[in-house]
C-alpha cells in the first residue's frame, strides 16, 4: 500500500462550476504537490482530465512522474465501452495500471444491475490485453449487489472497486458495512474522513468533512480490515473541506487539511 493524493484531494484548489480560484491548480501543479508532500501516487480524475491537456503537458507529466518515481492512476466516469477503451489507452500511455471510474456516468444515474455485468464483461478482453485494472467507485450501487456482480465475472481479478469511505452514505449505507462487503474487491482506497452530527432542532443530520484522523472514520480498523482481506490498494487522500467566507480562505483551509492529513496517515502507511 502506498499513500497518495488526487484531484479530489484539492477540489477547491482546482475549482469547479460555481467555485473558481484566481489561480487554479494545474495537473502539473498536483504532481509537484505530491513531490513536496513526499507521497508516491497521484490519481487524476475527471475534474482535471489528462486527455484534455496539450500534448506537451501530458508528456511532461509522464516524464516528471517517472523521474520522481511517482505512480500515476487515471480516473473517469461511466462504463460505455468505447469511452473505457479510450481511457484504458490513456492509462497505458501514462504508465498507469489502474483506471478508476464512477459507474453513474455523466447522467448521474447508476446502471441497472442487469446491465452492469454486461458492461464489465464487454471490456474484460481489453483489460486482459493491456494489464490495466478497472476499479468501480462505490456510491449509488448497494455494496452487496456490487459484490455479487463482480463475483459473476469471468475474470474478477481485472475488475474491482475503488472503496470510498463516505460515498455510500448517500444510499444510505454505513462505511464499516460497505468496507466489510467490498474489502476483498478493493483495488484502490479513497480515505475521506467526515463527521455526522444532528441539526440543532434534532430533526436531521449534517455530514461534514474533516482532516484524516479528526472525524468518525476509524482509519486503523479500515486498514486492518483490508489487510485481513489480503489486499493492498494504494490509499488516496480525499477531503471535503467546508466553504469559508472567501475562496482564498477556503483554498488555504484545504491546503492545511492536506498537510495535516498526510502527517496523520504516515503513522499507518
Amino acid at each position: 500500500m502506498k499513500l497518495g493524493i488526487g484531484t479530489y484531494t484539492y477540489m477547491w484548489s482546482i475549482g469547479f462550476p460555481g467555485a473558481k480560484p484566481s489561480r487554479p491548480m494545474t495537473a502539473l501543479g498536483l504532481l509537484n504537490k505530491a513531490r513536496e508532500l513526499g507521497v508516491r501516487v497521484v490519481q487524476y480524475g475527471p475534474n482535471l482530465p489528462l486527455d484534455r491537456l496539450p500534448e506537451y503537458e501530458m508528456q511532461e507529466i509522464f516524464n516528471k512522474a517517472k523521474e520522481w518515481e511517482i505512480e500515476l492512476e487515471v480516473g473517469t466516469r461511466g462504463l460505455e465501452a468505447d469511452h473505457l477503451r479510450r481511457s484504458i489507452a490513456l492509462a497505458r500511455r501514462m504508465g498507469a495500471t489502474l483506471l478508476r471510474t464512477v459507474p453513474e456516468g455523466l447522467a448521474g444515474k447508476p446502471p441497472l444491475l442487469t446491465d452492469l455485468a454486461n458492461y464489465l464483461q464487454v471490456i474484460l478482453p481489453e483489460l486482459s490485453a493491456t494489464g490495466v485494472r478497472l476499479a468501480l467507485e462505490n456510491g449509488r450501487i448497494p455494496a452487496q449487489r456490487l459484490s455479487e456482480v463482480l463475483d459473476s465475472l469471468e475474470n474478477p481479478t481485472l475488475v474491482g472497486v475503488t472503496l470510498d469511505t463516505a460515498n455510500s452514505l448517500a444510499i444510505p449505507e454505513g462505511w464499516e458495512y460497505v468496507t466489510r462487503i467490498l474489502a476483498r474487491h478493493t483495488m484502490c482506497l479513497h480515505i475521506k474522513d467526515f463527521i455526522v452530527h444532528r441539526a440543532w432542532h434534532m430533526m436531521g443530520f449534517t455530514v461534514e468533512g474533516r482532516p484524516a484522523g479528526k472525524g468518525q472514520l476509524n482509519i486503523p480498523w479500515l486498514l486492518y480490515t483490508l489487510q485481513a482481506a489480503r489486499v493492498s490498494p494504494n490509499a488516496i487522500l480525499e477531503l471535503w473541506p467546508p466553504q469559508q467566507k472567501t475562496m482564498e480562505e477556503t483554498v488555504a483551509l484545504e491546503q492545511a487539511w492536506v498537510a495535516e492529513s498526510i502527517a496523520y496517515l504516515r503513522r499507518y502507511i
